[in-house]
């Protein structure tokens, strides 16, 4: 289930501060930075985004 675009407005990369891109309507939800530097992707778990870069899943 898509992301509130209210939500998705004021949420940020924790790592860089560039804007994320809603992938949740996917086979597993994520979060991932526009960033071409960072494109960290963060995970969102029953529909709650999880911005801990630690959790986060590295660029291919």
């Amino acid at each position: 289930m898509p992301l509130e675009a209210g939500l998705l407005e004021i949420l940020a990369c924790p790592a860089c501060h560039a804007p994320l891109s809603d992938r949740t309507a996917a086979d597993n939800p994520e979060l991932v930075c526009t960033s071409d530097e960072c494109g960290l992707a963060y995970p969102v778990r029953d529909e709650i985004p999880v911005l801990l870069v630690d959790e986060a899943r590295r660029p291919a």
